[in-house]
């Protein structure tokens, strides 16, 4: 049996996101090409809170967006066992977002991703996030793997 977990170093490693961006805690459900779900702890700490909105404190759509593309990509970055320093792994496309229930400080994440196609380094993936098991967002996704281009020096 292989250990369908994913901790926090794990995440470091293979996504090159970092505060205030990087969006998932951990993972659990791998299943190499096939699902994943990603962990989100939302804290009164996230740094969009202040200002979105400091009496009701609610976690933008967007950042929730973001974390199942962010699953994803971690479910990517696994299967084809993509190294950061050579690829990058990039969101192409986005529909049917549907946000059902606000994220608050001190609700948990669970971004279930799953692929629906692939071919070659090209995914597109179905994504529900979920807070205490109520669906909270939804949306179909697609991202890519691309070299990673070297800066001119």
């Amino acid at each position: 049996m292989t250990d369908d977990r994913i901790d926090y170093a794990e995440v470091m490693r293979r996504l090159p996101h970092r505060y205030p961006f990087l969006l998932i805690d951990r993972a659990e459900d791998f299943v190499s090409g096939t699902s994943i779900t990603g962990i989100k702890n939302v804290t009164h700490n996230e740094p969009y809170f202040p200002g979105h909105f400091p009496i009701d404190p609610v976690m933008p759509g967007v950042m929730i967006v973001e974390a199942m593309a962010q699953t994803g990509a971690l479910l990517m970055s696994k299967s084809l066992d993509i190294s950061v320093e050579g690829k990058v792994i990039l969101f192409m496309s986005i529909d049917g977002v549907r946000f059902r229930k606000p994220a608050r400080p001190g609700d948990q994440l669970r971004m279930k991703v799953v692929v629906t196609r692939q071919r070659g380094d090209i995914f597109k993936f179905r994504g529900e996030t979920f807070i205490d098991g109520k669906l909270a967002a939804e949306a179909d996704f697609a991202a890519m793997a691309s070299t990673v281009e070297q800066p001119i020096r």
